[in-house]
């Protein structure tokens, strides 16, 4: 039986000092007792809620009173260096609170390997930059076993029997740390303009046999200096702040429901693995500059006009710099086809489906053959007239 009750208690857990290992230090970890049976429950994706795995009790996560704020650039000068040590960077020994075994993960937030009991690292000084936002998970398991139906049954080019897998074989639900950044731009550029004129040109062919003269229009570009300033406003650019999974692939889960975004509390990532950045908010600048670069790019086009457009150089100012650490959630699954594992990732807010699939040697070959048959027959219909 279910109750929708206010959880107001607060987490409770084994102090910093409890089981500390020379080679990763012990951290102080939260736990979320249920209620009801006082099992450890955990964040329930869609509901807002925490729910416990045993005797189904759920316990609202309570709202803080504050909003999601962007950090101003200056603010990173300010915070102490991540503190260097023995162990590496962010592994830190976790005591498990059902169990009491020792966990020992660079994870924000894991399971206990003995009992899977919801671990949550409590925020220490390893965090140069806390967390201040999370998308909470929207879809449960159910959720992400029908999205990966629905991507395998719609695979172009890939056999047959794919449609038939709807089971994952293994499901970890992970939140990936993200960079955002604002900005205000004023960009000075210099580039050409071109624009289209058309010439008559004379030239010879041989029709039945004979030579005729004939003319046709063509094309040029007449280029002319431009230069001028554009500007533009740059909202919530977003990085992904991990190594650990390629960037390429993350990008291909976009667009992100940001706006959905709740203050960080850590009551979100019970009962989820929940990864420790790993790039650096100076480094992931960097990469946003680069983000914003091309859209500036097309900006100064589209200010020079014309047919076509040269960029030579772009000088762009930066104002107003702020950024935040967010916690966005993802689904790992792998399916077995074929005596192999595939695996795919899904965004656990919009079911976005990105992965690995195998393809059909023989649906690929039967689509070339029908390619080259349609190409001979608009070949040979030119030759006839």
């Amino acid at each position: 039986m279910t109750t929708d009750d206010q959880y107001t208690g607060g987490p409770t857990g084994p102090g910093a000092d409890q089981g500390a290992a020379a080679a990763a230090p012990a951290s102080a970890s939260l736990s979320y007792p249920c209620q009801a049976c006082g099992a450890t429950v955990e964040f329930a994706p869609g509901s807002g809620a925490l729910r416990c795995p045993y005797c189904g009790q759920e316990q609202a996560v309570a709202e803080v009173p504050r909003q999601v704020r962007e950090h101003s650039w200056d603010e990173l000068a300010s915070l102490p260096a991540k503190p260097r040590g023995t162990a590496p960077a962010g592994v830190r020994t976790y005591v498990c609170p059902g169990c009491a075994a020792h966990t020992e993960t660079d994870d924000l937030s894991a399971r206990c390997q003995f009992c899977a009991t919801a671990l949550i690292a409590e925020p220490d000084a390893t965090e140069r930059v806390a967390p201040e936002a999370v998308v909470p998970f929207g879809l449960d398991r159910n959720n992400a076993r029908e999205a990966l139906r629905k991507w395998t049954s719609s695979r172009w080019f890939a056999p047959s029997s794919l449609k038939k897998v709807s089971e994952a074989e293994t499901f970890k639900g992970s939140y990936l740390p993200h960079w955002t950044y604002d900005a205000g731009t004023v960009s000075h550029y210099r580039g050409q303009r071109g624009q289209y004129y058309y010439v008559t040109e004379t030239y010879t062919t041989e029709e039945n046999g004979q030579t005729v003269t004939k003319t046709r229009q063509v094309r040029r570009t007449r280029w002319f200096p431009a230069s001028g300033t554009v500007s533009r406003d740059f909202d919530d650019v977003l990085v992904a702040g991990t190594s650990h999974v390629a960037e390429k692939q993350l990008d291909k889960l976009t667009p992100w429901p940001l706006e959905q975004a709740k203050p960080f509390q850590p009551e979100y990532l019970a009962g989820f693995q929940t990864v420790r950045y790993d790039v650096e908010p100076e480094d992931g600048l960097v990469t946003a500059k680069e983000r914003m670069a091309d859209v500036i790019t097309r900006d100064c086009k589209s200010d020079i006009g014309g047919d076509e457009q040269r960029v030579h150089s772009v000088d762009t100012q930066y104002s107003g710099l702020t950024f935040k650490l967010m916690l966005l959630p993802v689904w790992f699954l792998t399916y077995l086809y074929a005596g192999r594992s595939w695996q795919v990732m899904v965004n656990a807010r919009t079911a976005e489906v990105i992965g690995e699939r195998p393809y059909s040697k023989g649906k690929i070959a039967a689509a070339v053959v029908a390619a080259l048959i349609v190409i001979a027959a608009i070949v040979l219909l030119v030759v006839r007239k």
